[in-house]
């Protein structure tokens, strides 16, 4: 089973790892890490690298595809090589995924027309001017699309993938692996259970950086 994860400088990291290292427990498992070129590619405005192996053109078919968000998705939306790429992998693949604003970048490519999808919250919004329907859910499967909600819902979002392609047991031993079994110290993981001033805090900081991210990618 190939499983490429598109890497891009300005990704969120976990939007990346968080899926890989529950995906590449499934037998059988090829990950392949791919970039518009290959190399380190930096995430948001932190130092750690991460390294794309395979350039697009190296990869022209897969069976799950993997788009992380992060405020860089700002300038991959505008990039025509790598939406390009994301259509035609997108008739390989037996699943095609996304999380956090990376949904966004499937929307872009045309592939959530139509669709109910979700992505971070304090996008979720977004997802309209492409034609999809936001829905406020962690996970969110349609056909062979699944978008999966803000950065830790990726992890949710591969285990059910998982249970999906190599059964209950393996999705529950991966989790098991893992120990996946939050227990946040705060009861504040979603806009409707964060006080309102820190709802606000954080939506303001998001807008910051995308419009920072927008603008150099203009």
């Amino acid at each position: 089973m190939r499983i490429a994860i598109l890497l891009y400088d300005g990704m969120t990291a976990l939007d990346a790892i968080g899926p890989y290292d529950v995906l590449r427990q499934v037998p059988g498992a090829e990950v392949l890490f791919v970039g518009d070129g290959a190399g380190v590619k930096r995430t948001e405005e932190q130092p750690l690298g991460l390294v794309a192996d395979r350039t697009l053109a190296e990869v022209p078919h897969a069976d799950i595809l993997v788009v992380p968000g992060g405020f860089g998705n700002e300038r991959v939306m505008r990039e025509p090589p790598t939406l390009d790429w994301i259509r035609r992998l997108h008739t390989t693949t037996q699943w095609t995924t996304s999380v956090c604003t990376g949904s966004l970048i499937l929307a872009a490519a045309g592939l959530l027309h139509g669709l109910r999808a979700t992505t971070h919250w304090a996008s979720l919004e977004r997802l309209r001017d492409f034609g999809a329907e936001p829905v406020a859910e962690r996970v969110v499967v349609q056909g062979k699309i699944i978008t999966a909600a803000g950065v830790s819902a990726g992890i949710d979002m591969a285990l059910r993938l998982v249970a999906r392609v190599a059964g209950d047991d393996m999705a529950r031993g991966i989790q098991l692996g893992i120990e996946y079994d939050p227990a946040p110290p705060f009861d504040a993981g979603s806009p409707r259970k964060a006080p309102e001033h820190v709802v606000q805090l954080v939506r303001q900081a998001v807008e910051f950086k995308r419009e920072r991210y927008r603008s150099s990618a203009a």
